[in-house]
């Protein structure tokens, strides 16, 4: 039966969003102990969903939890989720697809929970076409936080996991002074790393750079950009790229799931490449091309199309 209200996969059944409902003494609320993955849909079909369920499963790994669901179960559930919302994609374009999996209840054995393993949550939500649409008009602002990101030594940055505090806080002071902006985390070594959902990438004498996988969350959406790359003969590197790097870049441009490429105006306040943005570089326009022709849908236009007239 069709309904105007979202639907997702909680724990085996599917229940309208509203009924996912997960206990207090989850350890995902108590502690941040779990992991998730997303994918977003192009004109409803999800993008590169074994690529993102795989990466999810290295997370799990990782963690050490077991979902209840080999991989290939979990893309079946993630495709019954977004067909069984597919009557109301129009109202809002497209969506983000998330798998969320916590460890679960953290029991003391008197309470009576019906279910103390893992929860599990398969949901869909709406892509902020609207929000950020004036960025791919105007380019995005990047500003370098005074927080860096935390250390593969201490907790690996390549397990997407619940725990998004590092980011967050670290973020805070660039929103307080600019909401639009996107902040950027340094490594250890004082070296680019990444933002909370995105990659950058860095554009120096027709040359791509990317930071190492070692240091950041291996996005998706940036390994499609570096296949890309190989594809059209652009050279293309994971490297350390520090604030001198960055500030002598001709081109530069954030990867995510929802934004797959998006152009950087600026980085610390200084225009990049010049002195004057005039819009996306050469490089960032034809890989931005390839991966509209790739993926079959024209997300630039679909961004821009968003913005009040």
């Amino acid at each position: 039966m069709l309904t105007n209200t979202r639907v997702a996969w909680f724990n085996g059944k599917i229940v309208p969003e509203g009924q996912v409902v997960i206990p207090y003494r989850d350890r995902s609320w108590k502690s941040g102990d779990g992991c998730f993955d997303m994918t977003r849909t192009f004109e409803g079909a999800p993008f590169r969903l074994k690529e993102h369920v795989d990466r999810l499963y290295r997370s799990l790994r990782y963690l050490r939890i077991d979902p209840g669901l080999s991989p290939r179960e979990m893309i079946a559930v993630s495709e019954d989720v977004v067909a069984r919302n597919e009557h109301l994609r129009e109202l809002y374009g497209d969506w983000w697809l998330g798998q969320r999996i916590s460890r679960g209840v953290d029991a003391v054995g008197d309470e009576g929970w019906e279910h103390t393993g893992p929860n599990v949550v398969v949901d869909i939500t709406p892509l902020p076409l609207k929000a950020r649409a004036t960025q791919y008009r105007d380019g995005a602002e990047v500003v370098t936080t005074t927080m860096r990101r935390t250390a593969p030594g201490m907790l690996s940055p390549r397990a997407k996991m619940n725990n998004y505090l590092n980011m967050i806080v670290a973020e805070q002071p660039i929103k307080a002074q600019n909401p639009a902006a996107w902040g950027l985390l340094l490594d250890e070594n004082g070296n680019l790393a990444e933002g909370q959902g995105s990659n950058i990438f860095v554009v120096q004498d027709g040359r791509l750079r990317t930071p190492r996988e070692r240091y950041v969350l291996p996005g998706v959406s940036r390994q499609m950009t570096m296949d890309l790359a190989r594809t059209l003969g652009i050279p293309c590197e994971e490297a350390d790229i520090d604030l001198y790097d960055a500030a002598n870049a001709d081109e530069m441009f954030l990867t995510s799931t929802s934004t797959c490429i998006l152009p950087v105006r600026s980085f610390n306040g200084q225009v990049v490449g010049g002195t004057v943005w005039s819009g996306a570089g050469p490089v960032t326009k034809r890989l931005t091309a390839a991966y509209i022709e790739a993926v079959g849908c024209d997300f630039v236009k679909q961004y821009l199309d968003r913005i009040p007239s």
